[in-house]
């Protein structure tokens, strides 16, 4: 008879972890592998942000730091959220933790309680309801498609409150699909949340990854009463490269941000003291590497779209930020997960099924690889399709 919690057996594995895993274990077989799995950049971390971490290493700074991050490392973030988001935080209203997914989970841990409803729509970050879950939350879904953008508005969000409902998860610009809500539906959400007293989890880790002339706007910023209920998460790993680092962080009202601080104080403690003086060089430093990878995350993104939606079978919406483009499948007659695992044992190519996303039409393809890969595997994912 198994020991497990009940917690513990309701949580499912990750996708795009599995298929990485499986992708780079055919690789490490000698496998030519293509792998479109990876949500990371990959690029190296900047040169400036790598010194940073020598030199704390070098001066001893090597011991605990207060749970909840530096206090210089807070008092950047403080000014990045005014100088970036227009958005004022004190100190206190700020926590630094083991990457952005640790700020989100911790968040679920000290906002819900058992039953409390927490709004996702669909398609999602595979990680978002399995914290519900594991906070002993409800996840409650709200389907999308291509035909939205992928995107939901403030009438379909008030139709499906309930007295139940406690959060609302926004993730602009989104994963798996791309997404970015424009300032006018941004706006319009918050006055339903306001209205109805919802917190917003505001999932902005990719911010900075955004095209055709998009400007990232935080819901945050529309006003002091959807302030107060909202919680941006942030972090290093997406925007500089540094997804092994594990800093993020996030800004929400005083009372949830010691919470959550001593939440962390019982967990993990602090974030590692190496990687916080890292953090803080990247957020304090030159950003001119960031420009220079958004720009070539561009190059790739209009190629594997334009690649893409000429391969008969498949169509595929141009997405607005991140680096992911969300395809299509359903014309192949065949569903994500079969796809998936199709192109990866006879084409040798890695893609992750839309299934865990709540889109089981569609697979996710990360552009965060070079364009010698992109243009290989689109070849491959042709001739796949050709002899379906």
């Amino acid at each position: 008879m198994s020991q497990l919690s009940k917690r513990a057996k309701q949580v499912s594995p990750s996708p795009t972890l599995a298929i990485t895993a499986k992708a780079n274990q055919m690789k490490a077989s000698g496998i030519d592998i293509i792998s479109f799995g990876a949500g990371e950049p990959d690029f190296d971390t900047p040169k400036n942000i790598k010194e940073a971490a020598k030199a704390a290493i070098d001066s001893g700074f090597t011991k605990y730091t207060p749970s909840s991050g530096t206090i210089q490392l807070k008092d950047a973030i403080v000014e990045k959220f005014k100088n970036d988001n227009g958005l004022e935080y004190k100190r206190d209203q700020i926590v630094v933790s083991c990457g952005a997914k640790h700020s989100l989970y911790n968040v679920m841990m000290a906002l819900c309680d058992p039953g409390d409803e927490v709004i996702i729509p669909a398609p999602y970050w595979v990680s978002y309801p399995e914290m519900v879950k594991l906070a002993d939350g409800v996840p409650k879904y709200i389907n999308t498609d291509d035909n939205t953008s992928f995107k939901i508005n403030s009438k379909v969000l008030k139709d499906n409150l309930t007295k139940k409902t406690k959060i609302f998860i926004l993730n602009s610009p989104g994963n798996p699909t791309g997404s970015v809500y424009s300032a006018d539906e941004l706006n319009d959400i918050a006055k339903i949340c306001v209205e109805n007293n919802i917190i917003v989890v505001s999932d902005e880790i990719y911010e900075k990854n955004l095209y055709d002339g998009f400007k990232h706007i935080s819901i945050a910023s529309f006003g002091e009463a959807i302030k107060n209920l909202t919680i941006v998460v942030n972090g290093v790993s997406k925007t500089y490269a540094m997804t092994g680092w594990r800093i993020g962080y996030f800004a929400a009202a005083s009372d949830i941000a010691k919470a959550v601080s001593q939440i962390q104080d019982h967990s993990t403690s602090n974030p590692t003291s190496i990687a916080q003086a890292a953090a803080l060089e990247a957020i304090k430093g030159p950003q001119d590497e960031v420009l220079k990878m958004v720009e070539e995350f561009d190059k790739r993104r209009k190629y594997l779209v334009l690649r893409l939606n000429s391969i008969s079978g498949i169509s595929c919406i141009m997405p607005k930020g991140a680096f992911y483009a969300f395809p299509n499948i359903s014309e192949l007659k065949t569903d994500s997960d079969k796809f998936a695992d199709y192109l990866l044992t006879k084409y040798n190519v890695a893609v992750v099924p839309g299934s865990g996303f709540g889109a089981p039409q569609n697979i996710r393809l990360s552009y965060a690889t070079s364009m010698i890969n992109i243009e290989k595997g689109l070849d491959r994912i042709e001739e796949a399709c050709k002899a379906l």
